[in-house]
């Protein structure tokens, strides 16, 4: 009987605020997993033996994994209970770390990486859990804190990592995720409440057909700029993944318990939503891309600021500082204003903040400013989608559909990288043999993602006017 008095109730007040707390630790760990490698990539073709083509795979595995496992894990926590999923999520972390920190050789690393990015399925199932409870002031603060989370966790991972790397061995930063995860796993048993599920049958074919699916356009997308855009590989996979997802949807869609409900996603508001959610992931990685390449180019190049890796990603700190500390004004804003009219802000917000880069760019302290504000506006309508697509579906489908929707995120932040990429390569110039993005190429980027930050306000205020 003291086991069960000790775990929360949705009525008790500082369980549900242990609950926030330790969901916000695990999304922010799984956030910090993400960006864990970059300080190393270039290094990884030395210490892992391996040609640069082949550990490039070391990020690449990982952002597939999570963007494949994330709306199955969602769907899993409908049917199972979230607070087993999120448990069994959270071991996939550790175990990933594990195997990653004895590997010696490419394999392992790739393996244990893949298993790591499996975990980020958790920001999906917590912004589920955190629906389901019945104070509706606590929900929306606590789902603005995760969102929140996603942000913070990889911004400060960076130059957490470069310091690790720096006073020790590189496995070092598969070990600090491994204890990180053990902590996680155990702020998780104590604090989430016991959630039953649905215990409808598991449709195996649609999460492996979903899984190939999203696997070959993703890896289509990473691996186009390197492979060429129409090189055999890059077509194969890409077309052959369009194919897998086009019979999916067909069997989807004739079965009764899917994996994917696609009736319920077709709706009007919430397909608007996630279109909006593509395009404001979309926006955000271009500034991951381009301001941290603009930090770290030599300072005698047109656009470069000559900071270190570990100065530049230093300078992004402010930024994820302030997406946690303006989560609880988010979620108030949320409440006064509502879910559509607060994400449209957002975005506003996120637009404004191009729009000064587009003009002020040549100081450190620009970028510093320009990122802060970015992520102010981005805290704001990553806090307040979620509760837009619970809005629209019955509570038994909250984690299918948060699953679906950190999907489209992922699609967003995975187009705009690819994007934001191919743009500097094609404006590139040659400086002292190298070729060196050009200032016209980081304003064509800035440029992309205003008009990503807009269309998002435009989608997701079309959803609101369709009500």
């Amino acid at each position: 009987m003291a086991k069960n008095r000790s775990r929360p109730t949705p009525t008790d007040p500082s369980g549900t605020w242990r609950l926030i707390a330790a969901l916000a630790f695990a999304s922010t760990g799984a956030a910090f997993m993400q960006t864990l490698v970059v300080p190393i990539q270039n290094s990884l073709p030395e210490l892992l033996g391996a040609p640069r083509s082949a550990t490039a795979w070391v990020l690449t595995i990982s952002l597939v994994a999570a963007a494949v496992t994330t709306p199955i894990s969602g769907r899993l926590g409908d049917l199972f209970g979230k607070r087993r999923v999120a448990l069994a999520l959270i071991g996939l972390l550790v175990l990933g770390s594990v195997i990653a920190a004895l590997s010696s050789g490419l394999v392992g690393v790739l393996v244990g990486r893949a298993l790591q990015g499996a975990s980020m399925g958790i920001i999906a199932v917590s912004i589920s859990i955190l629906g389901d409870q019945p104070d509706p002031r606590k929900n929306v603060t606590g789902i603005a804190i995760v969102s929140a989370s996603l942000g913070f966790g990889g911004a400060l991972g960076l130059p957490l990592s470069a310091w690790i790397v720096q006073i020790g061995d590189w496995k070092l930063l598969f070990w600090a995720t491994a204890a990180l995860g053990v902590v996680t796993l155990l702020a998780l048993r104590a604090a989430v409440p016991a959630s039953p599920g649905t215990r409808q049958r598991v449709d195996v074919l649609g999460a492996v057909g979903l899984a190939a699916g999203l696997s070959g356009i993703l890896v289509a997308i990473s691996q186009g700029p390197v492979w060429g855009w129409i090189s055999a590989p890059t077509l194969g996979f890409g077309l052959g993944g369009i194919g897998v997802l086009f019979a999916w949807g067909v069997y989807e869609l004739r079965i009764g318990a899917p994996m994917v409900d696609l009736r319920l996603l077709a709706h009007r508001r919430l397909l608007l939503v996630n279109a909006g959610t593509i395009a404001l992931g979309f926006s955000f990685f271009i500034s991951q891309v381009a301001y941290m390449q603009m930090l770290q180019l030599p300072a005698d190049t047109e656009a470069g600021l000559g900071l270190s890796t570990f100065g530049g990603s230093l300078a992004l700190v402010p930024s994820a500082l302030t997406m946690m500390a303006l989560a609880p004004v988010s979620a108030r804003l949320i409440t006064v204003l509502g879910g559509h009219l607060a994400t449209c802000l957002g975005s506003v917000v996120i637009a404004l903040s191009y729009a000064y880069t587009l003009l002020w760019h040549d100081a450190v302290w620009h970028i510093v400013l320009s990122s802060t504000v970015l992520c102010a506006g981005l805290a704001l309508s990553y806090a307040a989608i979620p509760t837009l697509v619970m809005d629209e579906v019955p509570r038994e489908a909250t984690g299918s559909a948060n699953g679906v929707n950190a999907l489209m995120r992922s699609v967003g932040t995975s187009s705009g990288a690819t994007v934001s990429g191919m743009v500097l390569a094609a404006t590139s110039r040659e400086v002292a043999g190298s070729q060196v993005p050009s200032l016209d190429g980081f304003r064509v980027s800035f440029a992309l993602g205003l008009a990503g930050a807009l269309v998002c306000a435009v989608l997701v205020w079309a959803a609101r006017r369709s009500r």
